[in-house]
């Protein structure tokens, strides 16, 4: 099943607070959008734990929509996904390498990302990337999309890459490189599989719970936390015990007595 069935839609629509038109727009697109990132975190709490990640499409509701956890790229872009064609868009999954400040190497295709056609035009959507992602679609065209202190681009860079890259505080930087061809569920099984459970992957060594909303974004990761909005930083280390109650207060996320245990003891 590659799209959620009626009721499973609702109970989405319900959990990113959309009420409005559920028609495939791009008013309707960049609405869930903005909804998915809102009230879905991104956040890897279960990769911490030492929990598989599921990818079918069950198991991304019952986490995401029913628990009112949250996930990262794989988890995010899959339920987006599903919730888009269900909605009547067409949409094509495509592989990226991230390029993080400072990068020697080309990295592994390890984020999921989307291509959503409206009306004849391609955009990328993308609710899987964190405090530094796009907060509404980006033309696939090049165009600069203007987002409050922040503005994004695709740009092709060969025949077979394109890179979204963003602009912040006056620099441009890229965020990662995708191919245009679409990828099958078993790439991204294979991606989801090495992302969560290799020894060296930045999922399984860092903590990391993040939110974006128009008016700010909030970026936890290990014990510090930081907001950005107006164009400015502020940044804290959080205390011993603080954990739990930062991720429900901040992030609404709620764990169990036990997860909130195990989580705060991880350094």
């Amino acid at each position: 099943m590659t799209q959620l069935e009626e009721s499973g839609l609702a109970q989405y629509l319900d959990r990113i607070g959309h009420g409005g038109a559920a028609t495939p727009s791009l008013e309707v697109l960049t609405s869930v959008h903005v909804g998915h990132l809102g009230r879905i975190p991104f956040e890897n709490i279960d990769v911490r734990l030492g929990r598989a990640i599921g990818l079918d499409l069950e198991s991304l509701r019952a986490k995401l929509v029913g628990r009112r956890r949250g996930g990262y790229c794989f988890e995010q872009n899959s339920l987006f996904a599903a919730a888009l064609r269900a909605l009547g868009f067409e949409v094509a999954t495509l592989e990226a390498r991230v390029r993080p400040p400072g990068a020697t190497s080309t990295l592994p295709r390890t984020h999921m990302t989307l291509e959503v056609a409206v009306d004849g035009r391609a955009w990328l959507a993308d609710v899987g990337f964190g405090g530094d992602g796009p907060l509404t679609p980006v033309p696939m065209d090049g165009e600069v999309s203007e987002q409050g202190d922040d503005a994004y681009r695709v740009e092709c860079e060969s025949a077979h890459t394109l890179v979204l890259r963003r602009r912040w505080q006056d620099s441009w930087t890229d965020l990662y490189a995708f191919s245009p061809t679409p990828a099958l569920p078993v790439d991204f099984e294979v991606a989801n599989h090495f992302t969560s459970t290799y020894p060296t992957s930045i999922f399984r060594r860092t903590l990391t719970v993040q939110r974006s909303e128009p008016a700010a974004r909030r970026i936890l990761r290990n014990r510090t936390y930081t907001i950005r909005r107006s164009g400015a930083e502020t940044q804290r280390e959080i205390a011993d015990g603080e954990l739990p109650l930062l991720l429900t207060e901040e992030f609404g996320i709620e764990l169990t007595v036990d997860e909130k245990e195990a989580i705060d003891a991880i350094r």
